[in-house]
């Protein structure tokens, strides 16, 4: 039997959490289905590297050059039976211009984890704004398959037009993640995992941590903000640790509950709660925003608590910081329910059909 060639355009390499969580996490999974994918990254590491550190501009400077590589690549006449692209081939560039490199004997299927239209028709630029507004409803619409995280980008893609569209929700390869041991006494641990692009959604909320961690005793831990970002809170000193890949999982092992908040915007309606996610396979219970997809994730009272507002937080945080039994049923339901839903073994014969369907291999 002829396995599936598929050629994966990613945004990123392993680097990049859409582009690893995504779709290279599912790679090995895949090959068990006869499909073999060859991945071409449009930014490499050392782009990222430079973006997020000290170099940004020389990171976008250097951009040029890696959409040049990829024009090459996408024209290549290599036998291959599938493209699958990360949102987009080409970051503003118009979608006349894009289209002219794909090639039109091949389908694609195109995966979506993010609200990535709103960077294009809610830009504050007005020719980005003209130029690019429908770039990705047309990505879209020509499309074998739009891939979507969450029910609000699949909405989307319904009103662009697009032929099918599956949601397959960012998940976890659980076996990374073991379960958190719960303090029986002296002080839980409130937990954030996020990255300086959003912390502002965890600043938000800090006056209803610093009474939750002032009142009741909780200690707080941020994984990923910026180290300038515990001089922003007053009565509660956080513990600030970078992220790692390497190191993610046994950190967030060490909380003994998971927030997610966010803000209620078109932008964060697209979000995946991948977060939540991490944590409840850690077997922490959670509290989230009750926004966007963490309304599907989070079941209200029994894996944790979708918060609306400052009351909703406070009351949420003190009752898991007062029981331990409460962390821990909560917990074991979330990590039940990842195995279930939210995991990559869970999720792979979904995507392989989607592949083989998107090919035209029913």
């Amino acid at each position: 039997m002829r396995r599936l060639k598929v050629l994966l355009f990613s945004r990123y390499s392993r680097l990049g959490p859409s582009t690893r969580l995504r779709s290279l996490q599912y790679l090995p999974l895949l090959e068990g289905h006869d499909i073999d994918v060859e991945v071409h990254e449009l930014f490499p590491d050392a782009y990222l590297e430079n973006l997020y550190g000290e170099r940004p501009a020389s990171a976008r400077r250097s951009a040029w050059q890696y959409y040049a590589r990829r024009m090459a690549q996408v024209l290549r006449r290599d036998a291959h039976d599938l493209l699958w692209i990360e949102g987009e081939l080409f970051p503003y560039l118009p979608y006349w211009l894009e289209s002219g490199f794909v090639p039109s004997a091949k389908p694609y299927v195109v995966d979506y984890d993010d609200a990535l239209f709103h960077k294009y028709d809610m830009s504050p630029n007005p020719l980005v704004r003209r130029l690019l507004g429908r770039k990705i409803d047309q990505v879209m619409r020509r499309a074998a398959c739009v891939i979507a995280g969450n029910r609000y980008l699949a909405a989307r893609a319904a009103r662009a037009g697009a032929a099918r569209i599956e949601i397959i929700p960012t998940v976890v390869d659980e076996k990374r993640y073991a379960l958190a041991r719960h303090a029986d006494a002296g002080q839980p641990v409130i937990g954030w995992v996020g990255s300086p692009a959003t912390e502002e959604y965890l600043l938000d909320d800090r006056e209803v941590l610093e009474q939750a961690c002032g009142m009741h005793g909780a200690r707080l831990l941020l994984v990923g903000p910026r180290p300038e970002v515990a001089g922003r809170f007053g009565s509660v000193v956080p513990e600030v640790v970078p992220w790692s890949e390497v190191s993610e999982a046994a950190t967030i092992a060490r909380m003994d509950i998971g927030i997610m908040p966010l803000r209620d915007g078109p932008w964060e309606r697209g979000k995946c709660g991948y977060k939540i996610i991490q944590y409840m396979a850690c077997g922490l219970p959670v509290v989230a925003s009750a926004v966007g997809a963490n309304v599907d994730i989070v079941r209200h009272g029994e894996d944790g608590f979708l918060a609306a507002g400052a009351a909703d937080w406070h009351d949420a945080l003190e009752q898991l910081i007062r029981s331990r039994p409460l962390r821990a049923r909560m917990g074991l339901a979330g990590r039940a329910r990842v195995e279930r839903e939210y995991s990559v073994g869970a999720q792979a014969s979904r995507l392989a059909q989607v592949l083989l369907h998107g090919a035209g291999w029913h």
